[in-house]
């Protein structure tokens, strides 16, 4: 009975999911701060991490946005924070053997064939669960820096002191590791607790720098990180994408009704609590991406999915937006239409129906891996049955890389790439002048004898590969090959094909 639902599911899916774009994201979350990696040794950690990413990309998954900064430290070999405690246990204390997850992580995705974008916070320096913080933690060294809140310590936004010191953080990131992105989540001015107040006004007062109103002046503060982060990286790596996954109401329309001003909810919201005024950001071009939480199920009067779905797409759609989708959420809450199934289907006809809609966002990775409600499954067999190349970021850049070169087949036995009796298509990369030149990936896709070579077709790209080969397994006897070159933005090449 169970699988006879399963295929009826899967027959919905099919008749009522809008076609599979060519170019789409497809990114999961990876966070530390649920303690998944407490208690663990580094090599279970990388035997973890590993198989969620086997998992994760066999779901479709292209993009992994992997946390490295919680709470002022860092999972990664850092000089100027400390090893995060969500890592080891104790904040200060270094993997037992060495271990530089964001080196490894990068690596990891990249070998897959997928993006890794380093996720930050900028102002949470101390949460209620860190009870010591390390000799070289900014609270210890410059408590001067930071302000109260609740059981939060904050980055106070109105220091420039602070923003300096984050784009300082970023830049380190950013010249040490080959990161594909840089990322931030939904945590700006803290969230509004009921009996506390933000100790600013001395701030404001010394310098308001022309605001009369408190509020407007927070949003400036945020403005201004947000823009030196993005002339940062323009400057120092101009291929790595900023991308930001603001809370999923920008503000609440006073009229009840969506509109520029606002939503049809009624909720926390971005502009008035967070002080983060997305809009504006990219308006004026500050970030590559968005991917606003919406996290909520269909038919949820105080934020309602698809009608906050459809807010972003009309009012915040001048950058590539993605939608964050809660795994665990819209498999608990039965369907507004058909209350024999869950909301994954109509959520997903709605994100693929938004014409500025590019792609989604899973949280969180390890609940897709989990698989409930066959979530995942799901992911596989319909939403996510092919590959995808990522959106496309003109302003940044739009030349396509050279063609390969010497597109061959390639038995290797012995003691080759991959051990005895396997067979790769195998190709030269092509010559580039600039970083932005280069091929970063490649495009694989297959062709029966007698189909017409049409690279547009979705349905015939087989993989996204990280380097110049590509195992091939089963018979492919008479099928014609194509591969395609590819940027760091994933601008593509002319097509090379040959016939096995």
């Amino acid at each position: 009975m169970k699988h006879l639902f399963f295929s009826i599911l899967l027959l919905v899916a099919a008749l009522s999911a809008t076609a599979q774009p060519k170019r789409e994201f497809r990114g999961a979350w990876i966070q530390c701060v649920n303690g998944q990696y407490l208690g663990k040794s580094p090599e279970q950690l990388r035997q973890t991490l590993s198989s969620q990413l086997d998992i994760l990309k066999s779901a479709g998954i292209n993009a992994i946005l992997f946390q490295v900064r919680a709470e002022g430290d860092a999972l990664y070999r850092s000089d100027l924070e400390p090893w995060s405690r969500y890592l080891t246990g104790q904040q200060g204390k270094a993997p037992a053997d060495g271990w530089d997850p964001l080196a490894w992580m990068v690596s990891e995705c990249h070998s897959r064939g997928m993006e890794c974008h380093a996720w930050i916070n900028p102002y949470r320096a101390k949460t209620a669960g860190t009870k010591e913080v390390a000799a070289n933690h900014v609270a210890a060294v410059h408590p001067e820096r930071l302000f109260q809140y609740g059981d939060l310590l904050i980055f106070n936004p109105a220091l420039e002191v602070n923003r300096q010191y984050t784009c300082m953080i970023i830049e380190d990131i950013l010249k040490r590791y080959d990161v594909d992105g840089l990322h931030m989540d939904d945590y700006f001015y803290p969230y509004p607790t009921a009996g506390q107040t933000i100790p600013d006004q001395a701030n404001f007062a010394a310098d308001p720098r022309g605001f009369s109103s408190i509020d407007d002046w927070r949003r400036d503060n945020v403005n201004l990180l947000i823009r030196d982060i993005h002339d940062l990286i323009r400057k120092v790596k101009p291929w790595v994408k900023f991308g930001i996954s603001p809370f999923g109401i920008y503000r609440n329309s006073p009229d009840g009704t969506n509109s520029k001003e606002g939503s049809a909810t009624r909720g926390t919201q971005n502009y008035n609590d967070l002080y983060a005024d997305i809009v504006l950001w990219q308006d004026k071009g500050w970030v590559d991406y968005l991917i606003p939480q919406i996290y909520w199920n269909i038919g949820y009067r105080v934020a309602d999915y698809k009608v906050l779905c459809e807010w972003w797409n009309q009012y915040c759609g001048k950058r590539p937006l993605y939608i964050g989708q809660d795994v665990e959420r819209t498999v608990k809450e039965a369907d507004p239409q058909n209350p024999n199934i869950h909301q994954m289907i109509s959520k997903y006809n709605i994100q693929r129906s938004l014409s500025n809609v590019q792609g989604s966002c899973q949280w969180y990775a390890a609940a897709v891996v989990n698989n409930p409600g066959n979530y995942r499954t799901m992911l596989e067999q319909e939403y996510h049955k092919y590959p995808a190349l990522q959106p496309q970021m003109p302003w940044i850049d739009k030349n396509a890389p050279k063609k390969v070169s010497k597109l061959s087949i390639s038995f290797q036995s012995g003691n080759g790439l991959s051990g005895s009796g396997k067979i790769y298509l195998t190709w030269k990369e092509p010559k580039a002048k600039t970083e932005l030149d280069k091929a970063a990936w490649y495009a694989v896709y297959r062709f029966a004898k007698g189909e017409k070579i049409n690279t547009d077709d979705v349905t015939h790209l087989v993989a996204v590969v990280g380097e110049p080969r590509y195992l091939l397994e089963g018979n492919q006897t008479g099928y014609t090959f194509v591969v395609t070159a590819l940027d760091r933005m994933q601008n593509e090449s002319k097509p090379v094909k040959v016939k096995l």
